[in-house]
């Protein structure tokens, strides 16, 4: 029974027709530092990715609750549910506090966990463990669970005292998976030929995160390489919260990931 519920789970956070997946991550309270602006939206943006085409919605247990009634504009966009929050200014850096659980996710209707999983040498330990908790969980309990196998200091938090590499990534990427992720969300690494190193290394789906604001071409252009590379799709959050015209730049991501469509075609959705 888990693993037809996992199964069925799984179909929905992916588009029916082109197995691709485009997120659209505004958690942000719950990993940022300070509260970033676009946040004082939330409502208007997550309607926005709902009506436009993103298939899953990262929130919280207050924004899902509050937020539910806006998934009966799309029947075909689900819910992850945000597990954790990091301790974004706590004395020790990169920790991450679990705030809710996969059995929540189940109780509140959500069709996938996500999980921030940036290991340090100070954290790896109690990560490790918790991660694994999760994967053990998901499992038994048929939910996906989508690992964000990022950079510590993604939301920003001060820059780690080690190097920051694909290597790195690599290795987050597989311990993700083999603690029992279903899909990896991971860094940009600045080029197809480096992302693919990352997709290679693991049997599950990658989707690229969107990162730090940047212009819209330079984003649509990073997440088609992703895909050139073998990601399934992308996970976008400031790059669309923090735009002029949060629908018009959904539906360009969705050209681009869905579609399969030019950077330049996908970039006329701005002026519509």
């Amino acid at each position: 029974m888990a693993q037809t519920g996992k199964t069925l789970r799984m179909r929905r956070l992916l588009d029916q027709e082109t197995g691709t997946c485009f997120m659209f991550a505004i958690s942000h309270g719950t990993s940022a530092p300070v509260v970033l602006e676009g946040l004082e939206k939330t409502k208007e943006m997550v309607g926005h990715a709902v009506r436009e085409g993103a298939n899953v919605v990262f929130l919280s247990r207050g924004y899902a609750e509050q937020l539910a009634d806006i998934f009966k504009e799309n029947n075909m966009a689900s819910l992850a549910l945000k597990l954790s929050a990091s301790a974004a200014n706590a004395e020790k850096p990169y920790q991450e506090i679990p705030i809710s659980s996969v059995d929540e996710a189940l109780r509140l209707g959500a069709d996938a966990v996500v999980a921030l999983i940036p290991f340090a040498p100070n954290n790896e330990p109690e990560l490790i463990s918790w991660a694994a908790k999760i994967g053990e969980d998901a499992l038994r309990s048929g939910m996906p669970f989508i690992a964000e196998a990022e950079y510590p200091a993604s939301y920003g938090q001060k820059k780690p005292s080690f190097d920051m590499t694909v290597d790195y990534l690599k290795r987050s990427a597989r311990l993700c998976e083999e603690l029992g992720a279903d899909i990896v969300k991971s860094n940009w690494t600045g080029s197809a030929e480096s992302f693919r190193e990352i997709v290679k290394c693991v049997q599950v789906p990658v989707v690229v995160a969107g990162g730090s604001k940047e212009s819209e071409r330079d984003l649509l252009t990073k997440v088609d390489q992703a895909m050139q590379a073998g990601a399934i799709g992308c996970s976008v959050g400031r790059n669309i919260f923090q735009h002029r015209n949060p629908a018009g730049i959904v539906r360009a991501i969705s050209k681009v990931v869905k579609r399969k469509a030019s950077v330049s075609d996908a970039m006329k959705e701005l002026t519509n």
